[in-house]
């Protein structure tokens, strides 16, 4: 059932998110400018399933947070006014900025992805808020993709960021216990 008051949801589950523990991987995932709609909320429910150490929300007074089931609440996240302001936290955290551009860079399965990865996701029809050449250390990512289509869902590109990530870097780790065995039947 969605909540009678989406405006109230969001900021009663915002605090909630703004104080969550982090995630127990080291990537995050930067949503600079998004639409308000379902995608931001996709992206914080594979967040959690994937273990984001945290969501930066850039721009993004406001969404609607039931497209997220929960996940909202429970995985880190911090706002900023400016990419900018984001880029001067993470940047002394040791992060690489990996943007994904659908139009160009590096493939993504074919190249190097650091631990301490930040992938950058623009706006669904204008793209990043910011000149990708003020950040001269920024690499552009892009997902194979073999059909016509231009781009993949911002939900979906992200999403693969997140699994393949894991792949390289949380194989190692042991499924959580509260995880294991919940699709067996007695």
């Amino acid at each position: 059932m969605r909540h009678k008051n989406p405006i109230k949801k969001f900021r009663i589950e915002k605090i909630l998110s703004e104080h969550a523990e982090a995630g127990p991987h080291a990537f995050v995932v930067v949503l600079d400018g998004l639409k308000p709609t379902f995608n931001i909320g996709k992206i914080f429910r594979s967040a959690q399933a994937f273990g984001a150490r945290e969501i930066c929300l850039v721009n993004i007074p406001f969404f609607d947070p039931y497209p997220a089931k929960g996940a909202f609440k429970q995985t880190r996240s911090r706002s900023f006014a400016t990419f900018e302001e984001c880029y001067k936290q993470l940047a002394p955290e040791g992060y690489t900025f990996c943007a994904l551009d659908p139009h160009g860079g590096e493939v993504m399965d074919r190249t190097e992805l650091p631990e301490k990865t930040a992938f950058i996701l623009g706006h669904e029809e204008f793209g990043l808020s910011f000149d990708a050449a003020a950040y001269p250390e920024l690499r552009k990512l892009r997902i194979r993709q073999w059909g016509w289509v231009e781009s993949l869902n911002v939900a979906v590109a992200a999403s693969l960021a997140m699994y393949e990530h894991c792949r390289r870097w949380a194989l190692g780790d042991p499924e959580p216990k509260h995880l294991k065995n919940r699709y067996e039947t007695p």
